[in-house]
């Protein structure tokens, strides 16, 4: 019998969760600290604890998961820990499109897609002698924000870059993406492409909040110049957003551009879940600056549907238990290669 996996961290009680709810076996490859977490839920019918999630990789492991007829939910933690190498050369299936994922974690391959599909993205910068007003320095992969920083002058830039390198949070320059900075309402987009019904259905909206620069708004304008440390981008939580119904037909439109450009750029494209993760601006017009080509974390809002799910399903759907479905349809119309890698 398949078993649904992923790793103990991120969105692995919705996912698990989920694949109970469509009657898959789970299992949580589990960090040994995480342990007492983990055991609160009866939906997990097993725990491999590990000291580090680098295990995944260790051949031992993937033969008991190959055991369990294992499939593999893959989440930002998984880019976090692991490099694409790496993650493509994990035995266990993974759902979706493993080779996707090496285009999330490069900066420029990233750009690169979201040109592709045709979305409105902020202008890269080569050099922080391009900074001129303000940018955003981002780190390569899945950060979680850690380690952004807005700047506005190559002599800011170089100061908190160094700062960063002290800490040992970057090692340098080639560590760091630098964009000019999108004005705007910022919204999370989250869809789910169906390789198997070729369909491409918006899940929700989210907001990231993310410490300490959405708690600068607490402090006066005058003190913050005050302020000394580097405001963190690095995400605490998300929360709901419902968007104007008028703005839908092109929510559906760049999910869609979005889908037909992985195809071509790589195949076999964006199968499953993923984020376009931008701003809208006063004429509701959408600049998109990041992607993610997997599971976000925002999805947990929904656990129970969101306010755009029971359009699609007269029944509770998280993206969990939407991954699940798409494995159990796979799996009964005898065509699961379509949906892992």
């Amino acid at each position: 019998m398949t078993t649904i996996s992923t790793l103990g961290s991120h969105c692995a009680l919705q996912v698990l969760k989920g694949a109970k709810d469509e009657g898959f076996q789970t299992l949580l490859v589990c960090e040994k600290r995480r342990e007492k977490l983990y055991r609160r839920f009866p939906f997990i019918d097993e725990l491999v604890l590990v000291d580090s999630f680098n295990e995944i990789l260790n051949q031992n492991l993937n033969e008991k998961l190959g055991e369990k007829e294992s499939i593999i939910i893959p989440h930002g933690t998984l880019l976090s820990q692991m490099s694409p190498p790496e993650i493509e050369s994990i035995q266990t299936p993974i759902f979706g499109n493993k080779w996707i994922l090496r285009w999330e974690s490069d900066r420029k391959m990233k750009e690169k897609l979201m040109i592709e599909a045709g979305l409105n993205v902020p202008r890269s910068l080569a050099s922080p002698s391009d900074i001129n007003g303000l940018a955003i320095a981002k780190r390569h992969g899945a950060a979680g924000g850690k380690g952004y920083f807005l700047t506005t002058s190559k002599k800011d830039y170089e100061k908190k870059r160094d700062a960063l390198t002290t800490l040992g949070i970057i090692k340098g320059d080639d560590d760091l993406y630098l964009q000019e900075y999108a004005f705007g309402v910022s919204a999370y987009l989250q869809y789910f492409y169906s390789a198997i019904q070729d369909d491409l259905e918006f899940f929700g909206v989210d907001r990231r909040y993310e410490s300490d620069i959405d708690g600068l708004g607490r402090i006066p304008a005058r003190q913050q110049m005050d302020v000394e440390k580097i405001p963190s981008f690095n995400v605490i939580g998300n929360s709901p957003l419902v968007l104007r119904e008028s703005l839908l037909d092109e929510v559906y439109s760049m999910g869609e551009r979005f889908v037909e450009a992985a195809k071509r750029l790589v195949p076999p494209g964006m199968n499953g879940p993923f984020c376009l993760e931008g701003v809208y601006n006063e004429n509701g017009e959408f600049t998109t600056f990041e992607f993610s080509a997997r599971i976000v974390a925002g999805t947990n809002l929904y656990v129970g549907g969101s306010p755009y799910s029971p359009f699609m399903y007269d029944e509770p759907m998280s993206m969990g238990r939407r991954i699940a479905r798409e494995i159990k349809s796979a799996i009964a119309q005898g065509r699961l290669s379509s949906v892992v890698t």
